[in-house]
């Protein structure tokens, strides 16, 4: 990897707001390509970060930190990468499921998929089963993503997926569930395709489902 990159990773990884855009915009004036950028400057900062918060070695505000970061960068980014088509790896929607007023987690999960070159709608919380069957109508995404932080709340996730399947839709996409209270048994049960117990598992977990 090039300096710059490596330096752009490093940059994302400690959160560097200042910095990142500078440094987006050097790499691209040094004439590498903006793909490049992407993969083995901002990607594999993240990478790194998804690893660390999975083992442990670094917490919600610092990778919420990156994950800014990654946005300042992909501002710079995101118009250049939109002219050269590159191929996103998917949309990737999600939501809270109704009742649920949580969103801490689902925005980090939000982020993490962006992080990984997902192409990300987040309808947001307390969003109704048919609410979500329409977006998926509409933006036609490769996996979907439900939250819940609530006992209560969660049978709304299993609403959901019978919606999807009423409405013909279950086989488009690839269902995966999320929350404190949410395990791998209630997943399986509800039918769901996929389920993380943290957002740098998520992303993993929907690279899986989709290969």
């Amino acid at each position: 990897m090039s300096e710059i990159l490596q330096e752009l990773a490093d940059v994302l990884i400690q959160g560097q707001l200042n910095k990142v855009q500078d440094l987006t915009q050097k790499a691209l004036d040094q004439g590498i390509a903006p793909e490049e950028v992407l993969q083995n400057g901002l990607l594999a900062g993240m990478d790194v970060v998804g690893k660390r918060f999975k083992d442990g070695d670094m917490f919600i505000p610092e990778v919420l930190r990156s994950a800014k970061t990654m946005h300042k960068a992909m501002e710079i980014l995101r118009p250049i990468l939109a002219q050269s088509e590159v191929k996103s790896q998917g949309v990737f929607l999600l939501a809270t499921v109704e009742g649920d007023l949580h969103d801490i987690g689902k925005n980090l999960v939000a982020m993490m998929f962006e992080g990984a070159g997902f192409e990300v709608v987040n309808l947001g919380i307390d969003q109704k089963a048919q609410a979500i069957v329409q977006a998926v109508k509409d933006k036609n995404p490769s996996v979907l993503g439900l939250s819940a932080l609530l006992t209560t709340t969660m049978p709304k996730m299993e609403e959901t997926i019978q919606a999807l399947q009423e409405a013909g839709l279950r086989d488009q996409v690839k269902v995966m569930v999320g929350g404190a209270p949410v395990t791998q048994e209630y997943a399986d049960k509800i039918g769901a395709d996929g389920y993380a117990p943290n957002a740098a598992s998520a992303v993993d977990k929907a690279k899986e489902l989709l290969q």
